[in-house]
């Protein structure tokens, strides 16, 4: 296992010096912001990415993420160009020396929190999902609330130049049946899986989140059945899940220790987002700190259930609080992520000789 912290290029509060402080962190998941989807990442940006990386004595082995462009998505006759963008940047990933590459497919929105900066009784701040609040809000209100939470710092997936076709884009889909859209991810992975098995990299579709529908768009990975759907479209072993537990866990119905287990064992777990949350009903819930007890997940269990899967990829610690006065990103600040990577280093050593 190799333990990783996400770390974003654009202006991070937390620098790579701080993160190669936290003990048994290999390496950092990162990505360029500012290249729009359907580009290619340019070979000289790669390069320059993974030379400032290492200059700071860490690995630059997994993305997080190459964005599919929405065309790609709707099956347009845009995407045959596109993919092969696509395919383009996986090349110039892989000769940097990148391994792994979390990405979703998720119609028009990545991600959705009512509250980036809930407060708790301990005084910490946390993200929050309201399912009955974020049913009411319209797109203008959903972008409106999301970047007015987040102060002055960019939100992964809430890029502002995607924003002006994002009515248009929630129109199409409209029309497009899950069966139509399934399709549409095959087309995708049947194009893209041969180049990621010749250039040894390997691919985590990312679980939908929140698990629950909004604005009537397809669903594509939110509980077991689907992820086995989605894996079955293409039976590459390079074909995977980034195994979210905070994203599956808000489906009160997924037993997140089970599913780790079944498709860790099949090889199909490449990278692994460990967080946990806590529900105030079955479809509401906030983040909390990482530990067992703080949440409603165990993570004891998941742990053990990706070791006794013989689980070997990337692990990163999931959205952190903002504690202890800390100004960053919402989920994205230095000292909760750090105690998280510190308990999971905890729990996988702690699991490890267990086993022994």
């Amino acid at each position: 296992m190799k333990m990783v912290i996400r770390w974003f290029p654009d202006g991070d509060t937390v620098t790579l010096d701080q993160i190669r402080q936290i003990p048994k962190v290999s390496g950092v998941a990162t990505f360029l912001p500012d290249i729009p989807a359907g580009e290619v990442w340019p070979k000289e940006r790669v390069y320059a990415l993974r030379n400032e990386i290492r200059a700071a004595g860490l690995e630059m082995e997994v993305i997080e993420s190459i964005n599919v462009h929405e065309d790609i998505k709707k099956g347009l006759p845009s995407r045959d160009m596109l993919i092969a963008n696509y395919i383009e940047t996986m090349k110039n990933l892989a000769e940097a020396g990148v391994k792994c590459v979390c990405y979703n497919f998720m119609p028009v929105l990545d991600w959705f929190r009512s509250d980036l900066f809930l407060p708790l009784e301990d005084g910490s701040f946390a993200m929050a999902y309201s399912h009955d609040a974020a049913k009411k809000l319209t797109l203008d209100n959903m972008l409106d609330s999301m970047m007015r939470g987040s102060g002055d710092f960019s939100l992964p997936g809430w890029e502002p130049e995607r924003f002006g076709k994002m009515a248009e884009d929630i129109e199409f889909y409209q029309n497009v049946s899950q069966d139509e859209y399934f399709s549409n991810i095959k087309y995708f992975l049947d194009a893209i899986m041969p180049y990621a098995e010749e250039l040894d990299m390997d691919f985590g579709v990312h679980p939908d989140d929140p698990p629950f529908p909004l604005f009537n768009l397809p669903k594509v990975v939110n509980c077991k059945d689907s992820i086995r759907r989605y894996l079955d479209l293409n039976n590459s072993k390079r074909n995977g899940l980034t195994l979210c537990t905070g994203s599956l866990g808000a489906n009160r119905g997924n037993d997140v220790a089970a599913i780790a287990k079944e498709f860790a064992s099949e090889g199909r777990i490449p990278f692994v987002h460990l967080r946990n949350i806590k529900h105030t009903s079955d479809t509401d819930f906030h983040e909390s700190a990482h530990p067992s007890d703080c949440g409603d997940l165990d993570m004891y269990e998941i742990v053990l259930a990706l070791q006794s899967a013989g689980f070997d990829g990337y692990i990163r610690p999931d959205h952190g609080r903002k504690i202890w006065d800390e100004e960053s990103r919402p989920g994205y600040g230095l000292y909760d992520r750090a105690l998280g990577a510190a308990y999971i280093t905890g729990l996988w050593e702690a699991c490890s000789k267990q086993k022994v």
